[in-house]
C-alpha cells in the first residue's frame, strides 16, 4: 500500500519537494503514525505549524461547528469569527489592523505592499526600496522570493523584482550604510529560523527600530515562524521590547489550516484602501473560527509558559550533547525554536532519527533545527536526546 501511494505521488504531483519515504495517516498531539503502523515522535511539528500538536480535539471541534454553519461568502460581507479573530490579535498586540490571507508568503506580499503604498500615498514616490537580511527567507511568490536573501530561493527565476537590498543579519553598521532616502522599510525576521536558528544580538532589534524612526522608514517584522508562542512568548517582538509598523503571521495561526495574517498600526495600514488589496479566500468563516479557537486555546491551556518552560529544559539538553560531543559546534535558538550547527552535513543524522522514530529538520546543511509542538513534554525531550546521544557516539571514531 505505501509503495502504491508513493508511486501514485511521483506519477501525479508536481515534483517540488524532495520527499521522505513515509505515507502518515494519524496523528495525536506530538505523535504521527504512517501508513505502516510505525510510530514517530514530531520534532517538525509541519515546519513550526502544529503548535497545539496533531489532531486538536478542541479545534476539530470548532471546525465542526462552523462547517455546520458556513463555509464561506466573501469579504464584500462581514462574518462574525472573522472580526472577532482581528478583534483578539489587535488586542493582543502592538497592531491596530489585520488583513487575512492564506499563508505566510501572501502575508510578507501584503506586507511589502503595504510599505511601497504608504509611501506613495504619503508623496514619497522615489522611496520604494526595502532592505532584507542575508539568509532571510520570507516567502515564494515573485515579490517574496525577491525579498528573500538566498541566491538558491532565487535561483533560475531571474530576472527577479528590483527594489530589495540585503545586508548580514546582526549587522547594524551594514544597515546604517544601506539605509537612503529611497529605502521605505526595513524587513526581517526578528530570529532568522530557514537561515539558521539565528537570533539577534543584544540591543540589534533596537538599534534597527531607531535606524528606521530616525530615516523615516517603516520596520517590518516577519513572525511567520517565530509567532504564535514558538519563542516563549506570542510574538517574538515581546522578548526584545521592540514594536514593528507591520508584522506578519501565519503558520501556527491556523495549527496546521490555511490562514495567513498581517498586521500594522494605524498610521501605516491606511494605506490600504478599498481596493488596494485583496483575497478572496482570505478569513473565510471555517478557518477563522478554527484560528480563533487556536488563540483561545494558548490563553487556557498557558501553552506559552509551557513552552517557555521546555524550551529552556531542551536547550539545556543540547548543551549536555554539545558537551560530550565534539561533532556538535554550537546550540542556539529561544523558547522551541532552537538549532544544533554541527561540524559535519545534518541529512545523515536526520535519516537516521527517523529511522529511529524521531522527525528533525536540517536547514543551511549542518543544523538541526527543532520546532516540535509546543505541547511537548520533557520525557519525549529525553527520549529525541538519548537518540542523538547514541547517533552521535557511533559517529565519534570515523569523525575524529
Amino acid at each position: 500500500m505505501k509503495n502504491e501511494v508513493i508511486n501514485l505521488a511521483d506519477k501525479v504531483i508536481a515534483s517540488t519537494y524532495k520527499r521522505f519515504p513515509i505515507v502518515f495517516t494519524k496523528g495525536r498531539k506530538c505523535t504521527l503514525w504512517d501508513i505502516d503502523g510505525k510510530e514517530y515522535t514530531d520534532f517538525v511539528a509541519g515546519i513550526a505549524v502544529c503548535n497545539l500538536g496533531h489532531a486538536c480535539p478542541e479545534i476539530a471541534q470548532a471546525l465542526s461547528l462552523q462547517a455546520d454553519l458556513l463555509f464561506h461568502v466573501s469579504n464584500l460581507f462581514y462574518t462574525t469569527p472573522q472580526v472577532e479573530l482581528a478583534a483578539w490579535l489587535v488586542d493582543h498586540s502592538f497592531a491596530d489592523r489585520v488583513f487575512f490571507c492564506n499563508s505566510g508568503a501572501e502575508a510578507n506580499e501584503a506586507a511589502i505592499k503595504l510599505a511601497r503604498k504608504n509611501s506613495h500615498d504619503k508623496g514619497h514616490r522615489d522611496r520604494f526600496k526595502i532592505i532584507t537580511m542575508e539568509k532571510s527567507f520570507h516567502g515564494r511568490t515573485f515579490a517574496t522570493l525577491s525579498a528573500t536573501g538566498q541566491q538558491k530561493i532565487r535561483e533560475g527565476y531571474d530576472p527577479v523584482l528590483s527594489g530589495f537590498e540585503f545586508v548580514p543579519f546582526n549587522d547594524i553598521d551594514a544597515l546604517k550604510r544601506q539605509m537612503s532616502d529611497a529605502v521605505c522599510a526595513v524587513m526581517l525576521e526578528p530570529v532568522q529560523g530557514e537561515g539558521g536558528v539565528v537570533c539577534p544580538a543584544p540591543e540589534y532589534l533596537r538599534a534597527v527600530r531607531q535606524l528606521c524612526d530616525k530615516a523615516g522608514a517603516l520596520l517590518i517584522f516577519d513572525e511567520v515562524q517565530t509567532g504564535i508562542g514558538r519563542t516563549g512568548r506570542f510574538f517574538a517582538y515581546e522578548h526584545f521590547n521592540v514594536e514593528p509598523d507591520i508584522m506578519t503571521l501565519a503558520k501556527a495561526l491556523g495549527n496546521g489550516l490555511p490562514i495567513g495574517a498581517m498586521l500594522a498600526k494605524e498610521d501605516t495600514a491606511s494605506a490600504f484602501q478599498a481596493g488596494a488589496h485583496a483575497s478572496t479566500f482570505g478569513g473565510t468563516p471555517i478557518i477563522t473560527a478554527a484560528a480563533l479557537e487556536v488563540v483561545k486555546l494558548f490563553e487556557r491551556e498557558n501553552i506559552v509558559d509551557h513552552c517557555r518552560q521546555v524550551g529552556s529544559y531542551f536547550k539545556d539538553c543540547l548543551m549536555s550533547l554539545k558537551d560530550r560531543h565534539e561533532v556538535v559546534e554550537d546550540v542556539r535558538g529561544i523558547g522551541l525554536l532552537l538549532g544544533l550547527k554541527l561540524k559535519i552535513p545534518g541529512a545523515p543524522i536526520v535519516t537516521e532519527c527517523i529511522n529511529k522514530g524521531f522527525l528533525i529538520n536540517c536547514t543551511q546543511e549542518n543544523i538541526l533545527r527543532f520546532i516540535p509542538p509546543l505541547i511537548i513534554t520533557r520525557e519525549e525531550i529525553d527520549s529525541l536526546i538519548s537518540c542523538l546521544d547514541e547517533i552521535f557516539s557511533s559517529i565519534k571514531g570515523e569523525f575524529n
